[in-house]
């Protein structure tokens, strides 16, 4: 059984504190990581909070402001360094190579593994990674420059066998795969024995929503709706809403808004502006709106 686990690398905005790394995130799914923005330091938290890279084979950066993407060529130099093997592939504004491939040159020359990039357009919603469990869509965002969020789906997973049932039926090994994909199974005698009745249903597929840096927009509600969890970003308190609508951000609670809105199960809200020490008050704000509402803190662990 596959799981999904968010582990936030750092949870704050543009300036970095003694308590907050600017923003990055993996999403585990099963035994794959997927890196979320890449702030300074990711590489830090990485080690610190014990993920391990070899699996860490995609990086999504949402826009090109430098507390997004500042950890990249820190982290690809240290995976030079390991003497890492498996490529690694960045999905990113097609700036994002024109302004690092030069640093990889010249930092990480001979590097064992190659850096691929997969050029996005971050005002258009499209698939922008697809494999055989995961799907990977842009969610186009309102923020200062190009910016865009991504949704992560799982795929829909085989129906389970029930082994007494397989073996008192004999069915032979070369039908087992069709009859995971629902298929029903006929026996040598003609007898008809509905999948149902052979197969247990399979877990629900899980899906994850990170909506980086953004005004709050409605455009966003019907590719979020009903996700298991949302990560929205909340960089300011209410009070502060005409200074969040002047730098394109969003309060606590009009993140929570959204999050009502999509019919979201779970909110995370993070990239809290550097002024507040502590962020009780924009949970506060959040919880206020959506109940289930919860703070991303650095080293912080969900399991959705």
């Amino acid at each position: 059984m596959s799981k999904m686990k968010l582990t936030i690398l750092g949870s704050g905005s543009a300036l970095p504190t003694e308590k907050r790394f600017n923003t990055s995130q993996v999403l585990s799914i099963g035994e794959k990581h997927f890196m979320i923005d890449c702030g300074e330091g990711a590489q830090i938290k990485l080690r610190q909070y014990r993920i391990k890279t070899a699996k860490l084979n995609h990086i999504f950066i949402s826009h090109l402001h430098g507390d997004h993407c500042f950890g990249l060529i820190g982290l690809i130099s240290t995976f030079a360094m390991l003497d890492r093997k498996a490529n690694l592939y960045i999905h990113a504004h097609a700036d994002l190579e024109k302004l690092l491939q030069p640093q990889i040159d010249y930092f990480s020359q001979e590097m064992p593994f190659q850096v691929i990039f997969n050029p996005i357009n971050p005002r258009s919603k499209s698939v922008i990674f697809e494999d055989k469990t995961v799907k990977v869509t842009s969610i186009p965002l309102k923020h200062s420059i190009p910016c865009c969020g991504f949704l992560f789906e799982e795929k829909e997973k085989d129906r389970h066998l029930i082994k007494e049932k397989i073996e008192f039926y004999n069915i032979p090994v070369r039908e087992l795969h069709l009859i995971k994909k629902g298929a029903d199974y006929t026996t040598p005698s003609g007898e008809l024995i509905p999948n149902a009745n052979i197969t247990r249903e399979a877990e629900p597929v899980k899906r994850f929503a990170y909506c980086s840096d953004t005004m709050p927009v409605d455009k966003v509600i019907p590719l979020i709706k009903d996700v298991d969890a949302l990560f929205h970003e909340a960089t300011f308190e209410e009070e502060e809403k005409e200074r969040a609508k002047e730098t394109f951000h969003s309060t606590a609670k009009q993140a929570a808004g959204v999050a009502k809105k999509g019919n979201v199960k779970m909110l995370i809200i993070g990239h809290y502006s550097a002024r507040y020490r502590n962020t009780d008050k924009l949970l506060e704000e959040a919880k206020a709106v959506f109940e289930n509402t919860f703070s991303a803190n650095d080293g912080s662990v969900f399991e959705l």
